[in-house]
């Protein structure tokens, strides 16, 4: 039984989602020292361009080695410029299950590319990867992330209740812990019927090729 991801990339009509690569460690470090970033992962702040190479060249491909997930940045097509990443990880081979996450830069969101680049991870897990599952976490305040969640497709199960640390700037310039609750996100095979129409009416791709 396949218990490792493949090095993959995949492509829509405006993304394509491949390994992380040692080029891409100073707009990955520009994009993981966004306000929004910051509030809501728990990554490293400031991030250093040391810490997206540790990310690029240890982190990235130990989880991939190791079964335990897949991490894919995320770039135009047109422009081969970074726009995010798309996470995998806590991957179950046996239950054929994995939870996804996304990031986006702060100059690319509002244009569809985190629908359009979780979709398309979604499509390739359940049709190449013969995966059942993927779950989704989003903290109950993160209403941007809820709506990805969403327009993919996904099912809400219920609340964590306190289960996430979100974070927020101090006067001086730090940051301070929040306690918050974490909405839990299903999506399966079936539930992608009829998603990838909708998402070609709201007028950017969602088919996906990989290779």
């Amino acid at each position: 039984m396949t218990t490792t991801f493949p090095d993959i990339s995949i492509s829509t009509d405006r993304l394509v989602l491949r390994a992380l690569e040692d080029a891409d460690a100073p707009a990955l470090a520009e994009m993981m020292n966004d306000e929004l970033v910051g509030a809501w992962t728990a990554v490293p702040q400031p991030y250093t361009e040391e810490a997206a190479l540790h990310w690029i060249t240890s982190y990235a491909p130990a989880e991939r080695t190791s079964g335990r997930g897949l991490d894919l940045a995320v770039t135009e097509f047109l422009t081969q410029r970074l726009v995010g990443v798309v996470q995998l990880a806590h991957t179950d081979w046996r239950v054929r299950s994995t939870e996804l996450s996304y990031i986006v830069a702060p100059w690319a969101r509002g244009e569809g590319y985190a629908s359009e680049a979780a979709l398309a991870t979604a499509q390739w897990l359940f049709a190449d990867q013969k995966f059942e599952r993927i779950e989704l976490r989003t903290a109950a305040d993160n209403t941007a992330s809820q709506q990805v969640a969403q327009k993919i497709g996904c099912i809400s199960e219920g609340v964590l209740r306190n289960a996430c640390i979100a974070r927020t700037r101090t006067e001086d310039g730090g940051w301070t812990d929040l306690r918050t609750d974490y909405i839990v996100w299903s999506l399966l095979p079936e539930d992608l019927d009829g998603v990838a129409d909708q998402m070609a009416d709201a007028g950017y791709s969602a088919f996906a090729d990989w290779s």
